[in-house]
């Protein structure tokens, strides 16, 4: 039965708690790998605010003045993903995030907000979708710098999987109704 903690039934919260260990378990495996552990560190500080994102933006829009409204829609769109999903989606799921572990070669900033959704990993796949539309050619260059974030997250302990799982969803979305409702 749902309760206010955890507003799942027990049978789908143990689920996700066993999806989560084995995910967890995978990264496992490569914690302590010190060109993984560089890798993942870099990623998930430098997605930090979203400044790796707003600084793509802006190179976009200093190299190519046509993506200066793609740039533009970028900076915005990351906005109010970080509003709705650090100022509202992550209130309504009181989710702590995982243990962190003593063995951690690099000290990552560890955020005050609840885990889920991941913000990391919203605001990569938002920028993923986007970026894809502004520069085509690049979008496995788009989607990967996505994943790689999105993952470093999980290797990091700052997310469960399924928190990952969760903010690449509204972050894909978002990207999807952004694009149809700001046509460039």
């Amino acid at each position: 039965m749902p309760n206010r903690s955890n507003p799942l039934p027990k049978p789908a919260v143990d689920l996700v708690r066993r999806a989560d260990d084995a995910v967890d378990q995978q990264f496992h495996r490569l914690r302590g790998n010190p060109i993984a552990d560089k890798i993942f560190y870099l990623a998930s500080e430098g997605a930090d605010y979203s400044r790796a994102w707003h600084a793509i933006g802006i190179f976009m829009a200093l190299v190519s003045p046509t993506r200066r409204k793609h740039a533009l829609r970028l900076a915005l769109s990351l906005g109010v993903e970080s509003a709705i999903v650090n100022g509202g989606l992550k209130n309504l799921f009181p989710r702590e995030r995982p243990p962190l572990l003593d063995d951690a070669t690099h000290e990552v900033r560890r955020p005050k907000t609840k885990s889920f959704p991941s913000g990391h990993a919203s605001s990569a796949t938002l920028t993923a979708v986007l970026l894809s539309d502004a520069v085509p050619i690049l979008k496995p260059v788009w989607w990967l710098l996505a994943a790689v974030v999105s993952a470093s997250r999980i290797h990091n302990r700052m997310h469960h999987g399924s928190d990952v799982a969760a903010g690449s969803i509204v972050g894909s979305t978002m990207g999807y109704i952004i694009k149809r409702l700001w046509r460039i």
